[in-house]
């Protein structure tokens, strides 16, 4: 007797062939059977006529680590179709650390529900946490840097290399995946490339993938490509350059030139992928406009910096030197810390500033420094022809960049991108309007091509034996909900999730289901 059978389906089966009508049979964690199954006994069914079945979609780009553990019902991921979810993405993984002050701010004034420092002590704590998706958490580059070295704005030295490959070959020995860096962030901006292929080498030997939030997505984005595939032309390390694109309309121009090499790449036996969300606007910490010699020492150094006095005015020249007037337009305010800058939310840098009577650079300082280096922004200098193009390269899979949120509860109080609730329905939408890749393509850029590509075993493709991770959604329904002003709002359409077996969201709703595993090596 099954378990569950999902009856007359349009069958999208993840390899990106056409669909066929079918039903599926499940039976504990695994897909059982696929065919007729209408006179087959079923503890539950689920009828799907109408309805298209596809593998769980894999966000191949998350930052849910540490939040998992704190809202594990992971509601803004459920309602997206996504299963299963890679994080620990640039450079800031949840582990290894040496305490909950190596977190990110946000991350550790979250009611966690317990402490950790290495990566096995954290992976067991967020299996034993029960989240609803499953995890592949990577280690983050600037996560051992920290723990070796501090914020020191300089060259590791040899005992602290050491201490790195130590801590990575302990974290790979304990079953992480592998390494991500975020070359734009502290403390990974201080590292030499000559450190990353070292840490790749380790990668490689362990079977594991290298993913890079690279030193630049603008100006020097192809210098930027350059070095990512060099690291896996001499590590011999799968790579993964993270949502890939061209910022800034100067450097629009850079998208066809950029495919171009990682196209080569490729043709030379470089294993190089990429990820990318639907969106022209990104979001990070304000703070990434500041230059490199700001994040020198750690936090508190950096804040000193903020206070008035020699180094303030030379962020600030810094600042209106190296950017043009028309810059400060393409700058959003998202998530704030402070009570007085609440209402600073979603509004346009510029418009702040206006409100506080300041040039923009001087009014980004101020906030930074008011939030204590916790601001977060949109930066909306992407090009939609571009996005496009890069969507549709068949090595590009779906990476929503965002951590879970919720509509209530802890997860629900910050002002996060819309791609936290909306970017899979959002590709999905598009796919069914015609406006990017055919819908059997977009499904396999959100199934089989990350589950290959990261080594996912036995997930992404709808077949007999395969884990049942599952999505069934409406295609005249599906579509996303949230906005820039209004980004706290689920996705619609999805109809029925599974994840490994169980369902955890249908048409009633949440089930309660918190199925999902931590995905080891």
């Amino acid at each position: 007797m099954l378990d569950l059978k999902i009856l007359q389906g349009q069958i999208l089966d993840g390899s990106g062939a056409p669909g066929f009508v079918a039903d599926i049979g499940v039976k504990g964690d695994r897909i059982a059977e696929i065919g007729d199954l209408s006179e087959a006994q079923a503890a539950r069914t689920l009828e799907a006529s109408g309805r298209i079945v596809c593998p769980g979609f894999i966000d191949a780009h998350s930052h849910s680590d540490v939040f998992l553990m704190v809202e594990p019902s992971a509601p803004s991921k459920l309602t997206q179709g996504i299963t299963t979810e890679v994080t620990g993405n640039c450079g800031c993984s949840a582990a290894p650390i040496r305490n909950a002050g190596f977190l990110p701010a946000d991350w550790a004034a979250a009611p966690l529900p317990g402490s950790w420092s290495s990566f096995a002590d954290y992976a067991a704590l967020l299996e034993k946490s029960r989240p609803a998706p499953n995890v592949l958490p990577l280690v983050g580059h600037g996560k051992l840097r920290a723990y070796a070295m501090g914020f020191e704005a300089r060259a590791a030295t040899e005992s602290e290399m050491g201490d790195m490959l130590k801590l990575l070959g302990d974290s790979m020995a304990a079953g992480a995946p592998g390494l991500s860096t975020g070359l734009i962030y502290s403390p990974g901006i201080f590292a030499g490339a000559g450190e990353i292929q070292a840490l790749a080498r380790t990668v490689a030997a362990g079977g594991g993938i290298y993913a890079s939030h690279m030193r630049s997505e603008a100006g020097a984005l192809l210098e930027a490509i350059a070095e990512t595939l060099d690291v896996a032309r001499e590590t011999g390390v799968r790579v993964q350059i993270s949502h890939l694109k061209t910022s800034g309309r100067d450097n629009w121009h850079l998208a066809d030139r950029a495919l171009d090499m990682i196209r080569a790449g490729r043709a030379a036996g470089l294993e190089a992928a990429a990820d990318r969300y639907p969106y022209t606007a990104s979001c990070t910490g304000l703070d990434a406009i500041l230059p490199k010699w700001f994040f020198a020492g750690g936090k508190e150094a950096s804040l000193a910096r903020l206070r008035p006095g020699p180094d303030r005015e030379r962020l600030l020249s810094d600042l209106r030197r190296s950017r043009a007037e028309d810059y400060w337009s393409t700058v959003i305010v998202a998530s704030t810390a402070h009570p007085d800058q609440l209402r600073f939310q979603g509004m346009p840098l510029v418009e702040a500033a206006e409100a506080m009577r300041l040039h923009p650079a001087e009014a980004a300082l101020r906030i930074i420094e008011r939030d204590e280096l916790k601001t977060e922004a949109f930066f909306t200098g992407m090009c939609e022809e571009n996005m496009w193009k890069i969507l549709a390269e068949p090595y590009v899979m779906i990476g929503s960049d965002a951590s879970l949120r919720a509509t209530e509860g802890p997860m629900s109080r910050d002002f996060p991108h819309p791609r936290a609730y909306g970017t899979f329905p959002k590709f999905l939408r598009a796919a069914i309007d015609g406006i990017t890749a055919p819908l059997p393509e977009a499904i396999r850029k959100m199934t089989s091509l990350p589950a290959n590509h990261f080594r996912i075993r036995d997930r992404g493709l709808i077949a007999k034996g395969m884990f049942a991770d599952l999505v069934m959604f409406d295609p005249g329904r599906v579509r996303d909900r949230a906005t820039f002003s209004k980004p706290h709002q689920y996705s619609e359409g999805i109809e029925a999730v599974l994840v490994n077996g169980r369902v955890t969201l249908d048409g009633n709703g949440f089930t309660g289901e918190r199925a999902g595993r931590v995905l080891l090596r």
